[in-house]
Parts: structure tokens; C-alpha cells; sequence
């Protein structure tokens, strides 16, 4: 089943960055590999995450196994919220 989290950053992702492409998104896909965002992309995405779910992305935990895919993301704010 899908998380709430996960659509809700799928639904940021697909409306911000892909702008009505007709290409499915894995859960797994690396974001940064398939061009999908660029490195200010990548910060969008963390300035979504920090307002829309209210936890704090430190510099250090800006990588790729909390931020590359939708999947990491997900996993990534539930650690957050469940601190």
C-alpha cells in the first residue's frame, strides 16, 4: 500500500518537475540519474519536505540513501517523524 508520504511527494515531484509527462516514475528511481531534478531541484525537494512535514533535513543527511527516490523519501521522513 502507499503511504500518505509517498504521494504526497510523488504528487510534488510529477507536478513540479515533470510537468504532464506521459513517463512513470519507479518508487525506486534514482531521481538525480534519470534527470528527473538537478541539484536545485534537489533542494526544492528538501524545502518541500522540511514545510510540508515539518522535520529539519541537516546537511549531513542530505544523500542519496535518504533523498535519491521517491522510495527513500518515504522511509527517510518516517525515521524523521518517528523521533
Amino acid at each position: 500500500m502507499t503511504s500518505d508520504i509517498r504521494r504526497t511527494v510523488r504528487n510534488f515531484i510529477e507536478q513540479t518537475f515533470l510537468l504532464g509527462s506521459e513517463t512513470p516514475l519507479e518508487d525506486s528511481a534514482s531521481l538525480l540519474q534519470t534527470q528527473v531534478v538537478d541539484s536545485t531541484g534537489f533542494l526544492e525537494i528538501v524545502s518541500f519536505i522540511e514545510t510540508t512535514f515539518g522535520v529539519k533535513v541537516g546537511d549531513d543527511e542530505m544523500v542519496p540513501e535518504n533523498l535519491e527516490t521517491i522510495a527513500n523519501i518515504d522511509e527517510f521522513v518516517r525515521r524523521k517523524l518517528a523521533a
